[in-house]
């Protein structure tokens, strides 16, 4: 695609920003633990390190706290690598394909999913992915190995999935630079406002109170965090330059696509996502500083 204007340093996040919600709509919808129960999943946890993680294989815990960052490795442990002598990694991936879809449907309504623009988010979201490269990107290159569904919607959920493993193995490099612990980036990125609220990382990630109050101790130590747990103005610049660094390292698959494609991509990607949203994708209470 020709381009007749430059990409501007942020166009990528923007882009993304718009486009990870697409993707992440089938982990809190009802679809997605219906479709891994009937494999023998039953638990929300084990359920989800096997849907992000069966694409790899059947890898064990350390690969999966590995690759997912800032979850404890413990509540790992409880559940891999039992999830695959209860269902097999391909198994798995097409229980997630059809929750995926469902829950698409669901929210979006099938004269969206089969629009002209449904089409044009998919094409321009593929034409975007041929800039990702592999190396050191464990999750994008497991994902990257699977096929490209027919249907639109679906090669577009294929498609932002890419985009956000793609973005998110450059985000670790970026956290293990800037010396973060899984738990550090996630106490601080709560701080920032936009991360996962206290509940939600109580409830999915595995980690204590005491862990959490430790994490903090740790941050305030180094001059992240002040006493109520606020970021201080180094923190901020801290989280700022994680974003920027990251930024760097995934800016190859939206220079490919070029300033004009981003620019559509992002456009069609906001509709989309918005209108999940509005059809109540995500849970409040999973976000925010509360």
């Amino acid at each position: 695609m020709t381009s007749t204007s430059a990409l501007s340093e942020t166009a990528g996040r923007h882009c993304h920003n718009v486009i990870n919600p697409f993707h992440s709509t089938h982990y809190f919808a009802p679809e997605f633990p219906a479709e891994l129960a009937e494999l023998g999943l039953e638990n929300r946890s084990a359920a989800y390190f096997a849907a992000r993680g069966a694409a790899m294989g059947a890898v064990g815990p350390g690969t999966i706290t590995a690759t997912f960052y800032n979850f404890n490795h413990e509540l790992i442990a409880r559940h891999v690598p039992h999830i695959w002598s209860v269902a097999s990694p391909e198994a798995v991936l097409e229980a997630r394909l059809r929750a995926a879809d469902a829950t698409l449907r669901r929210l979006l309504g099938d004269e969206a999913l089969e629009s002209p623009e449904m089409a044009e988010a998919a094409k321009l979201a593929l034409r975007a992915v041929e800039g990702c490269t592999r190396h050191a990107r464990p999750l994008y290159a497991a994902h990257a190995d699977l096929p490209v569904p027919d249907a639109p919607h679906l090669a577009y959920w294929h498609a932002s999935t890419l985009l956000r493993e793609h973005r998110g193995d450059g985000h670790l490099m970026a956290l293990l630079d800037a010396e973060l612990d899984g738990l550090e980036a996630l106490v601080s990125h709560h701080a920032t406002g936009r991360g996962m609220s206290y509940h939600g990382v109580m409830t999915t990630r595995g980690w204590s109170q005491e862990d959490w109050t430790a994490a903090q101790e740790r941050l305030r130590t180094r001059g992240i965090l002040d006493a109520e747990g606020e970021l201080t103005e180094a923190g901020a610049q801290l989280r700022k330059d994680l974003e920027t660094t990251t930024d760097r390292l995934d800016r190859a698959p939206y220079e490919h696509l070029g300033a004009d494609g981003v620019a559509r991509l992002t456009e069609l990607a906001t509709g989309f996502t918005t209108a999940a949203m509005n059809a109540g994708a995500f849970p409040a209470a999973l976000f925010g500083k509360d």
